[in-house]
Protein backbone atom coordinates (compact mmCIF):
# COMPACT_ATOMS: atom_id res chain seq x y z
CA UNK A 1 0.00 0.00 0.00
CA UNK A 2 1.41 3.47 -0.63
CA UNK A 3 0.13 6.32 1.62
CA UNK A 4 0.44 9.79 1.14
CA UNK A 5 -0.15 13.16 2.70
CA UNK A 6 -2.37 15.42 0.80
CA UNK A 7 -3.58 19.14 1.38
CA UNK A 8 -6.62 20.46 0.44
CA UNK A 9 -7.61 23.80 1.48
CA UNK A 10 -6.59 24.08 4.65
CA UNK A 11 -6.58 20.63 5.48
CA UNK A 12 -4.51 17.87 5.66
CA UNK A 13 -5.62 14.65 4.76
CA UNK A 14 -4.41 11.43 5.04
CA UNK A 15 -4.96 9.17 1.31
CA UNK A 16 -3.56 6.71 -0.46
CA UNK A 17 -2.24 6.21 -3.69
CA UNK A 18 -3.51 3.50 -6.13
CA UNK A 19 -3.88 3.12 -9.77
CA UNK A 20 -6.95 5.22 -10.39
CA UNK A 21 -5.06 8.06 -8.22
CA UNK A 22 -4.70 9.53 -4.93
CA UNK A 23 -8.17 9.15 -2.69
CA UNK A 24 -8.29 10.55 0.67
CA UNK A 25 -9.09 8.36 3.54
CA UNK A 26 -11.78 10.52 4.61
CA UNK A 27 -13.68 9.83 1.33
CA UNK A 28 -13.52 5.92 2.03
CA UNK A 29 -15.10 5.11 5.12
CA UNK A 30 -15.55 7.27 8.23
CA UNK A 31 -14.10 5.24 10.74
CA UNK A 32 -9.93 5.84 9.09
CA UNK A 33 -7.16 7.52 10.63
CA UNK A 34 -7.33 10.87 10.01
CA UNK A 35 -3.50 11.33 9.29
CA UNK A 36 -0.91 8.97 8.32
CA UNK A 37 0.86 9.00 11.71
CA UNK A 38 -1.96 7.57 12.86
CA UNK A 39 -2.37 4.94 10.32
CA UNK A 40 1.21 4.05 10.89
CA UNK A 41 0.05 3.99 15.10
CA UNK A 42 -2.77 1.50 14.17
CA UNK A 43 -0.51 -1.05 12.21
CA UNK A 44 -2.07 -4.26 10.78
CA UNK A 45 -5.50 -3.19 11.87
CA UNK A 46 -5.60 0.18 10.23
CA UNK A 47 -4.42 -1.43 7.33
CA UNK A 48 -6.68 -3.96 7.16
CA UNK A 49 -9.95 -1.43 7.49
CA UNK A 50 -8.54 0.50 4.77
CA UNK A 51 -8.21 -2.49 2.61
CA UNK A 52 -11.45 -3.33 3.24
CA UNK A 53 -13.17 0.28 2.41
CA UNK A 54 -10.73 0.51 -1.10
CA UNK A 55 -12.55 -3.17 -1.97
CA UNK A 56 -16.31 -1.45 -1.24
CA UNK A 57 -15.04 0.96 -4.04
CA UNK A 58 -17.15 3.43 -3.93
CA UNK A 59 -14.72 6.74 -3.35
CA UNK A 60 -13.51 8.95 -6.30
CA UNK A 61 -9.86 9.86 -6.96
CA UNK A 62 -9.19 13.77 -5.68
CA UNK A 63 -9.07 15.53 -9.15
CA UNK A 64 -5.91 16.52 -10.39
CA UNK A 65 -4.63 20.55 -9.08
CA UNK A 66 -7.34 20.07 -6.17
CA UNK A 67 -4.21 19.18 -3.37
CA UNK A 68 -1.16 19.57 -3.00
CA UNK A 69 1.29 16.71 -1.93
CA UNK A 70 3.19 16.77 1.16
CA UNK A 71 5.37 14.74 3.11
CA UNK A 72 3.91 11.32 3.95
CA UNK A 73 4.51 12.26 7.89
CA UNK A 74 4.40 16.29 7.40
CA UNK A 75 5.90 16.97 11.06
CA UNK A 76 7.38 13.96 12.64
CA UNK A 77 6.54 13.27 16.15
CA UNK A 78 10.46 13.37 17.35
CA UNK A 79 14.20 14.43 15.09
CA UNK A 80 14.48 11.98 12.38
CA UNK A 81 17.56 9.42 13.09
CA UNK A 82 20.06 9.42 10.68
CA UNK A 83 22.83 7.12 9.62
CA UNK A 84 26.37 8.65 8.98
CA UNK A 85 29.16 7.55 6.06
CA UNK A 86 26.89 4.31 5.66
CA UNK A 87 27.91 3.84 2.24
CA UNK A 88 32.11 2.12 1.89
CA UNK A 89 32.38 5.27 -1.19
CA UNK A 90 30.56 7.81 0.52
CA UNK A 91 32.53 7.65 3.91
CA UNK A 92 35.87 7.51 1.78
CA UNK A 93 34.80 10.63 -0.22
CA UNK A 94 33.73 12.41 2.80
CA UNK A 95 36.84 11.68 4.60
CA UNK A 96 38.98 12.81 1.48
CA UNK A 97 36.85 16.09 1.24
CA UNK A 98 37.97 17.74 4.41
CA UNK A 99 34.73 18.86 5.94
CA UNK A 100 34.74 15.28 7.76
CA UNK A 101 35.17 16.41 11.48
CA UNK A 102 33.90 13.50 12.88
CA UNK A 103 35.87 10.31 13.05
CA UNK A 104 39.89 11.08 13.93
CA UNK A 105 40.84 10.40 10.57
CA UNK A 106 38.86 6.80 10.21
CA UNK A 107 36.96 6.79 6.89
CA UNK A 108 35.19 3.68 7.20
CA UNK A 109 33.28 3.55 10.82
CA UNK A 110 33.66 0.26 13.34
CA UNK A 111 30.03 1.47 14.59
CA UNK A 112 26.64 3.30 13.23
CA UNK A 113 27.01 7.24 13.52
CA UNK A 114 23.77 8.10 14.57
CA UNK A 115 22.78 11.88 14.40
CA UNK A 116 19.21 13.46 14.02
CA UNK A 117 17.72 16.29 12.02
CA UNK A 118 14.97 18.47 13.72
CA UNK A 119 11.20 17.77 12.76
CA UNK A 120 10.77 21.17 11.82
CA UNK A 121 13.58 20.72 8.96
CA UNK A 122 10.55 18.15 6.57
CA UNK A 123 9.41 19.28 3.65
CA UNK A 124 7.62 17.54 1.19
CA UNK A 125 8.09 16.49 -2.90
CA UNK A 126 8.57 19.45 -5.48
CA UNK A 127 9.00 21.72 -2.04
CA UNK A 128 11.53 24.52 -1.87
CA UNK A 129 14.91 24.30 -0.20
CA UNK A 130 15.70 27.70 1.35
CA UNK A 131 19.75 28.05 0.04
CA UNK A 132 19.97 30.87 2.05
CA UNK A 133 19.66 29.04 5.63
CA UNK A 134 23.61 27.80 4.39
CA UNK A 135 25.51 31.31 4.14
CA UNK A 136 28.82 29.97 2.88
CA UNK A 137 27.32 28.16 0.04
CA UNK A 138 28.25 24.81 0.39
CA UNK A 139 24.47 23.26 0.01
CA UNK A 140 24.67 19.55 -0.67
CA UNK A 141 22.51 17.09 -1.45
CA UNK A 142 22.37 13.45 0.16
CA UNK A 143 19.42 10.89 -1.78
CA UNK A 144 18.82 7.99 1.24
CA UNK A 145 15.99 5.14 1.74
CA UNK A 146 13.66 6.22 4.81
CA UNK A 147 12.51 3.68 6.86
CA UNK A 148 9.44 4.13 9.06
CA UNK A 149 8.89 2.39 12.52
CA UNK A 150 6.01 0.38 12.90
CA UNK A 151 5.79 -1.81 15.73
CA UNK A 152 8.08 0.24 18.91
CA UNK A 153 10.26 -1.26 21.58
CA UNK A 154 13.50 -1.21 23.11
CA UNK A 155 15.79 -3.69 22.91
CA UNK A 156 15.07 -4.87 19.33
CA UNK A 157 17.06 -7.82 17.91
CA UNK A 158 18.14 -7.60 14.54
CA UNK A 159 16.32 -11.22 14.01
CA UNK A 160 13.66 -9.18 14.66
CA UNK A 161 13.77 -5.74 13.60
CA UNK A 162 12.03 -6.12 10.31
CA UNK A 163 8.73 -6.93 12.41
CA UNK A 164 8.74 -3.26 13.86
CA UNK A 165 9.41 -1.58 9.88
CA UNK A 166 6.02 -0.15 9.13
CA UNK A 167 7.10 0.99 5.41
CA UNK A 168 9.75 3.26 3.74
CA UNK A 169 10.24 6.56 2.06
CA UNK A 170 12.73 9.01 -0.02
CA UNK A 171 14.61 11.29 2.23
CA UNK A 172 17.03 13.81 1.36
CA UNK A 173 19.26 14.76 4.04
CA UNK A 174 20.07 18.40 2.75
CA UNK A 175 23.30 19.70 4.29
CA UNK A 176 25.32 23.19 5.08
CA UNK A 177 28.82 21.38 4.76
CA UNK A 178 30.65 25.05 5.87
CA UNK A 179 27.84 24.51 9.40
CA UNK A 180 28.69 21.10 9.50
CA UNK A 181 32.57 21.23 9.27
CA UNK A 182 32.93 24.59 11.75
CA UNK A 183 30.90 23.27 14.46
CA UNK A 184 32.45 19.82 14.32
CA UNK A 185 29.13 17.76 14.79
CA UNK A 186 26.29 17.47 12.74
CA UNK A 187 22.91 18.83 13.65
CA UNK A 188 23.06 22.52 12.93
CA UNK A 189 24.38 22.06 9.48
CA UNK A 190 21.56 19.17 8.44
CA UNK A 191 18.11 20.79 10.83
CA UNK A 192 17.74 24.22 8.72
CA UNK A 193 14.05 24.50 8.11
CA UNK A 194 13.52 22.50 4.77
CA UNK A 195 16.65 20.51 4.69
CA UNK A 196 14.64 17.37 5.07
CA UNK A 197 12.65 16.96 1.98
CA UNK A 198 10.56 13.01 2.43
CA UNK A 199 8.06 11.53 0.03
CA UNK A 200 6.27 11.12 -2.27
CA UNK A 201 4.96 8.17 -0.56
CA UNK A 202 5.17 5.47 2.32
CA UNK A 203 5.41 2.30 0.88
CA UNK A 204 4.18 -0.14 3.32
CA UNK A 205 6.80 -3.28 4.16
CA UNK A 206 4.54 -6.17 2.70
CA UNK A 207 4.83 -4.01 -0.85
CA UNK A 208 8.72 -4.20 -0.60
CA UNK A 209 9.77 -8.48 -1.32
CA UNK A 210 13.54 -7.53 -0.59
CA UNK A 211 14.73 -4.11 0.80
CA UNK A 212 17.99 -4.57 -0.11
CA UNK A 213 17.42 -5.04 -3.91
CA UNK A 214 16.02 -1.28 -4.08
CA UNK A 215 17.80 0.81 -6.86
CA UNK A 216 18.67 4.56 -5.44
CA UNK A 217 19.49 7.04 -7.94
CA UNK A 218 20.19 11.33 -7.23
CA UNK A 219 19.98 13.35 -10.10
CA UNK A 220 20.82 17.47 -9.85
CA UNK A 221 19.21 19.20 -12.87
CA UNK A 222 19.32 15.71 -14.78
CA UNK A 223 22.78 14.57 -14.49
CA UNK A 224 23.36 11.52 -12.56
CA UNK A 225 25.45 11.75 -9.30
CA UNK A 226 24.24 8.49 -7.16
CA UNK A 227 23.64 5.14 -8.05
CA UNK A 228 23.36 2.22 -5.72
CA UNK A 229 21.58 -0.33 -4.13
CA UNK A 230 20.70 -1.09 -0.21
CA UNK A 231 22.45 -3.84 -0.12
CA UNK A 232 25.63 -1.75 0.12
CA UNK A 233 25.04 -0.26 2.94
CA UNK A 234 27.59 -0.82 5.49
CA UNK A 235 25.42 -1.50 8.13
CA UNK A 236 22.19 -3.19 7.13
CA UNK A 237 18.63 -2.02 8.48
CA UNK A 238 18.23 -4.22 11.40
CA UNK A 239 21.95 -3.53 12.86
CA UNK A 240 20.66 0.26 12.39
CA UNK A 241 17.74 -0.67 14.55
CA UNK A 242 19.44 -2.63 17.17
CA UNK A 243 21.96 -0.28 17.44
CA UNK A 244 19.39 3.13 17.82
CA UNK A 245 16.80 1.01 19.97
CA UNK A 246 19.57 -0.77 22.55
CA UNK A 247 19.26 2.10 25.42
CA UNK A 248 16.56 4.40 23.26
CA UNK A 249 12.69 3.35 22.91
CA UNK A 250 11.53 3.41 19.02
CA UNK A 251 8.38 4.85 18.44
CA UNK A 252 5.23 4.44 15.75
CA UNK A 253 6.01 6.83 13.12
CA UNK A 254 10.07 7.45 13.74
CA UNK A 255 11.84 7.74 10.54
CA UNK A 256 15.63 6.45 10.25
CA UNK A 257 17.65 7.88 6.96
CA UNK A 258 19.76 4.97 6.92
CA UNK A 259 22.62 6.46 5.23
CA UNK A 260 24.19 8.03 1.74
CA UNK A 261 25.92 6.26 -1.23
CA UNK A 262 29.18 7.94 -3.50
CA UNK A 263 28.69 11.06 -5.20
CA UNK A 264 27.50 14.03 -2.94
CA UNK A 265 28.28 17.33 -4.08
CA UNK A 266 31.33 17.86 -1.83
CA UNK A 267 32.84 14.80 -3.69
CA UNK A 268 33.46 16.41 -7.06
CA UNK A 269 36.94 18.26 -7.50
CA UNK A 270 35.67 21.58 -7.39
CA UNK A 271 32.94 20.16 -5.28
CA UNK A 272 29.35 21.10 -7.54
CA UNK A 273 27.29 22.37 -4.32
CA UNK A 274 23.37 23.68 -5.05
CA UNK A 275 22.74 26.79 -6.12
CA UNK A 276 19.27 29.11 -6.24
CA UNK A 277 17.35 27.58 -9.70
CA UNK A 278 18.62 23.38 -9.27
CA UNK A 279 16.44 20.57 -9.11
CA UNK A 280 17.27 17.75 -6.98
CA UNK A 281 15.52 14.22 -7.73
CA UNK A 282 16.21 11.50 -6.04
CA UNK A 283 14.41 7.97 -6.78
CA UNK A 284 14.11 4.95 -5.06
CA UNK A 285 12.75 1.92 -7.03
CA UNK A 286 9.25 0.86 -5.87
CA UNK A 287 9.04 3.98 -3.71
CA UNK A 288 9.09 7.27 -6.59
CA UNK A 289 10.97 10.08 -7.18
CA UNK A 290 11.10 13.10 -4.48
CA UNK A 291 12.00 15.94 -6.91
CA UNK A 292 13.34 19.51 -4.55
CA UNK A 293 13.72 22.72 -5.64
CA UNK A 294 16.69 25.19 -4.34
CA UNK A 295 15.80 28.93 -3.98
Amino acid sequence: MRLVTVEVGDRQLAAVETAEGIIALADLAKDLPASVLEVVRGGAGALRRIAAALEAGSARPLEAGSYRLLAPIPRPAKNIFCVGKNYVEHAKEFQDSGFDQSSGGQDVPDLPIVFTKAPTSVVGPDAEVVSAHDADGTLDYEGELGVVIGTGGRGITKDDAYDHVFGYTVINDITARQAQNAHKQWFLGKSCDTFCPMGPAIVTADAVADVTELHLTTRVNGELRQDAVVRDLIFDIPTIIATISRAITLEPGDVIATGTPVGVALGFNPPKFLKPGDEVAIEISGIGTLRSHIV
